[in-house]
């Protein structure tokens, strides 16, 4: 039987369209994220006129509460008996509230009191977490169903992770776009704000409705009792391989903290805006060039990206995040002094240096999104092999939760920091209105409110940061246990295991007729037989189920890839 598992595991692997529609589905849902990520606390404080540092209260009290819904909904998906599967019921009933909500989060209302606006502004942004929280966990548990074989699940968490990174900075690129065909001169205003959240409304939706239409849940999932609160922390407490992958979100939470401050940095760092005339685009400022300072990054990333699951076979989990962290960190710490020691207007403090210091940490983001999924669905397994309990809306609703206590922290704190080193939108926006736009009097307005001792505090927190908390969470990881030993021992364990309960039951069926007195008389005879006559046909059934399953999973592949 063993021997049939490693065939199997040799015939796997290639991208099947059941993949891609995955990858695609998830692409869609960040479509959304990236928007409000990048874009909330600048509209709320630009457009609606509210308090950076109330703003950043407000979406840090609003993660907490989406914590809470994590453990709701991750309860409701484990308890649900739904036809249609187990998960991707769950992206359905996510889809319309989450592209609804995140258009009304750039609808500018001219409130008369500040009570209005900011009740508006937590009704909002409290919403679309829960609606969030509804479409992430059961879109990343679904990569623990979509095939039975380890390696196309690393290969999906791949393309996935792959397409994601391209929806978290897409709305930076559309907005840009969006300002040349509104004529704003680069000015991102309420009407370009709309327009933008419309368009990545409208494509998340239509993505994440294929999901559900199109993506197959091949692995069979049973219902089960799911947890309490408390249940679900002492789960957390005692499973310590997801206990690890927790930790490193939390102490990682700098890693995406150049997303959520990307167009307060932006507007810092690249305070003489950027020449992009050799592009036909001429020169962009602001926030209308946010997408352009991580663009070099983006580019490297997704070189890692596109190589995760190749890297990921030859390393392994644990080397392949411990190894990129302590080369990010290196990479931070040396930029850094670079750029911070650098005189006012030299290279190493130009967006062509910029441009360079995140080309090479590029290289270190590529795995961050793509290893903890494929850790917490080997952790499933891992947990159903050690409990004999199989429990992915459980699972997949604490890596949740820790990605949206990371995401709390690094949106919050990088919004704070940024206000505490003295940046505020609305005050940038009225010194950017000095003068002709890239005039001498215009640029030397806005350096007399983004000074060099500004530059330097900012750089610290969208640069360096990253890279202590990416050296951090690499050191977690040296607890780290399930290696690839472990998982192939663990799927063939699980593989004999569940062949031997359905074989039983269909030993079972085939030996009891309907009849419930003949039934008795059966096993009653059936339990005076020797044991070995007994045997011989549940080993039958159990080799004769156990290729009956393989070859369901390559009819299924088969149809995929068709």
């Amino acid at each position: 039987m063993a021997d049939l598992m490693n065939k199997k595991e040799k015939k796997a692997g290639a991208l099947t369209a059941n993949m891609w529609i995955y990858a695609l589905g998830l692409m869609g849902i960040n479509l959304g994220i990236g928007l409000i990520n990048s874009y909330q606390a600048e509209f709320f404080n630009k457009i609606l006129q509210a308090d950076l540092m109330a703003v950043a209260g407000i979406i840090l009290a609003a993660k907490f509460i989406s914590i809470v819904a994590d453990f709701v909904i991750g309860n409701l998906i484990d308890r649900a008996n739904f036809k249609a599967g187990k998960m991707r019921p769950w992206i359905l009933f996510s889809a319309f509230p989450l592209a609804i909500l995140t258009m009304i989060s750039f609808v500018y209302i001219p409130f008369s009191s500040n009570a209005g606006r900011y009740v508006y502004i937590i009704f909002v942004v409290v919403l679309w977490n829960i609606s969030m929280t509804m479409a992430d966990i059961p879109s990343q548990g679904m990569l623990s169903l979509i095939s039975k074989s380890s390696e196309e699940v690393n290969n999906a968490a791949g393309l996935g992770n792959t397409l994601k990174s391209i929806a978290l900075a897409a709305p930076g690129v559309f907005v840009s776009f969006v300002c040349i065909l509104t004529g704003s001169d680069g000015a991102v205003g309420e009407k370009e704000y709309l327009i933008t959240s419309g368009i990545m409304a409208g494509l998340g939706l239509i993505f994440q409705l294929l999901m559900y239409f199109k993506c197959k849940e091949v692995v069979k999932s049973n219902t089960s009792a799911g947890m309490s609160f408390k249940e679900m922390f002492r789960e957390l407490k005692n499973n310590k391989m997801l206990l690890i992958v927790f930790g490193t979100y939390i102490l990682g939470f700098g890693r995406n903290i150049g997303l959520g401050i990307a167009v307060q940095a932006t507007c810092i760092l690249i305070r003489d805006g950027i020449d992009l005339s050799f592009i036909g685009m001429g020169t962009l400022y602001g926030d209308a060039c946010s997408w352009a300072i991580g663009i070099t990054s983006a580019i490297s990333s997704m070189v890692t990206i596109v190589f995760n699951p190749v890297i990921n076979k030859k390393l392994g989990e644990k080397k392949y995040f411990m190894v990129a962290g302590f080369y990010g960190f290196a990479v931070t710490l040396i930029s850094t002094l670079i750029y911070t020691l650098s005189p006012s207007g030299g290279f190493g403090r130009s967006i062509w240096a910029i441009w360079i210091y995140q080309f090479f940490l590029g290289f270190a983001y590529g795995p961050n999104g793509y290893l903890p999924m494929v850790m917490t669905a080997d952790i499933v397994d891992y947990q159903e092999w050690k409990t004999g309990k199989r429990t992915e809306g459980t699972q997949f609703a604490i890596l949740s939760m820790s990605n949206k206590l990371s995401n709390a922290l690094s949106v919050s704190l990088g919004i704070l920091f940024i206000g505490a080193i003295g940046y505020d939108a609305a005050k940038y926006a009225d010194v950017s209105q000095f003068g002709v736009q890239g005039s001498a009097e215009n640029l030397q307005a806005i350096a007399s409110y983004v000074t060099d001792g500004m530059q330097n505090k900012a750089w610290i927190v969208y640069f360096l940061l990253p890279g202590l908390c990416m050296l951090a969470s690499s050191l977690l990881m040296f607890f780290y246990k399930i290696d690839e030993k472990t998982k192939k021992q663990m799927r063939e364990d699980l593989a004999i295991r569940r062949a031997e309960n359905e074989a039983a039951q269909i030993v079972e069926d085939e030996e009891c007729s309907d009849n419930c007195a003949e039934c008795d008389k059966e096993c009653d005879l059936r339990a005076s037989d020797t044991q070995e006559e007994t045997e011989k046909p549940f080993d039958e059934a159990l080799a004769e189920h156990f290729e009956e399953e393989l070859k369901e999973t390559d009819d299924s592949t088969t149809d995929s890839e068709e």
